[in-house]
């Protein structure tokens, strides 16, 4: 790669992206138990192996670091780590994702979780020079509808405020979205922008399930390919896709990155985006993801058309985009 096109990241989990050496300082600052202080055996506790078999298999990895997200002290420290992580890398915004429900354990409100986060937005942008904002998970269970109710509400209450939008995650083949209709139907009366996990762990048909919910951006969504139709919907409706080639891989998603139909998206003019997902659990950066594009073949021109996306593809305004393009043109 000539250039570093490695500066926006759309699609990232703060919890699937905690360093280990963050997790034992929360630790040891709240007294919390962990199955070993050792950086280096940590690690095994939050990566997946490449003996990993699904998504639901992946996801176990979360139980461990939301240990440390359950106070103000923990998810600030978390999130100031990430954002100085990601801008020693060189990235220049980001677009930090999260279920404030998950880390209300200890007492505290959904809104005090976002709170907490947005200070570390603010203070890292200030501190390391990164610009971000945050993304509100609901999640998928049958039993969480009035968290996830709370969860819509709070990003009302922020919007514009640095968070920017909604999204669904967790198990896609035991919770299909589908189930979840009425939660986004209440979040675009709202007029709050959202993207939803789809075309992950399901097929096609789960991606044409949340363009109908009225998703404005898809997480992952690769086995859009198998449907033309759903192709020529993204393209013409200009739909961005948040690909997370690592993960899919961990995940099982795809069996090897040479499956990764990132040509034939581009060759039909759907927006591809390149995005980490859990760079601890995947054990990756957002370097290492286009290393995998210039890899399989992807040329220069089309990693340029790729963060060139990212950009278009940001919850940000226009004039927020025109600066991180100044980061292009070198």
């Amino acid at each position: 790669m000539k250039n570093n096109y490695a500066i926006i990241d759309l699609h990232l989990h703060l919890d699937g992206s905690l360093s280990p050496e963050i997790i034992l300082e929360i630790a040891k600052d709240e007294g919390i138990l962990l199955p070993t202080n050792d950086v280096k055996e940590l690690r095994k506790f939050l990566e997946v192996p490449p003996t990993c078999q699904s998504l639901n298999e992946y996801l176990t990895k979360f139980d461990l670091p939301n240990l440390v997200l359950q106070s103000k002290n923990g998810l600030y420290k978390a999130t100031m780590d990430l954002l100085k992580r990601e801008a020693n890398d060189g990235l220049k915004y980001i677009e930090i994702r999260m279920a404030p429900q998950l880390s209300t354990l200890k007492g505290l409100t959904q809104k005090e979780v976002v709170e907490s986060i947005l200070l570390a937005l603010k203070d890292g942008q200030n501190k390391y020079g990164i610009k971000s904002n945050l993304i509100l998970c609901l999640m998928r269970n049958d039993n969480n509808k009035k968290d996830n109710l709370e969860t819509i509400n709070v990003a009302k209450e922020f919007l514009n405020k640095g968070v920017v939008a909604l999204d669904l995650a967790g198990a896609e083949a035991l919770f299909p979205n589908e189930m979840f209709y009425e939660e986004f139907d209440i979040a675009r009366d709202l007029n709050i922008p959202f993207t939803i996990h789809a075309g992950e762990a399901s097929n096609s048909e789960s991606v044409v399930t949340a363009l109908s919910m009225g998703a404005k951006r898809i997480g992952h969504g690769i086995h859009a390919i198998e449907d033309d139709k759903v192709i020529e919907f993204l393209s013409k409706n200009k739909i961005p896709l948040e690909i997370c080639p690592k993960s899919n891989l961990d995940t099982k998603a795809i069996k090897s990155f040479n499956e990764l139909p990132i040509k034939e998206f581009l060759k039909r003019n759907v927006l591809v985006t390149i995005n980490t997902d859990d760079m601890t659990v995947s054990n990756t950066t957002l370097k290492n993801e286009y290393k995998i594009l210039e890899d399989i073949g992807i040329n220069e021109k089309e990693l340029l058309q790729i963060a060139s996306n990212s950009i278009d593809s940001a919850f940000i305004s226009d004039k927020e985009k025109d600066e991180l393009r100044k980061y292009l043109i070198s």
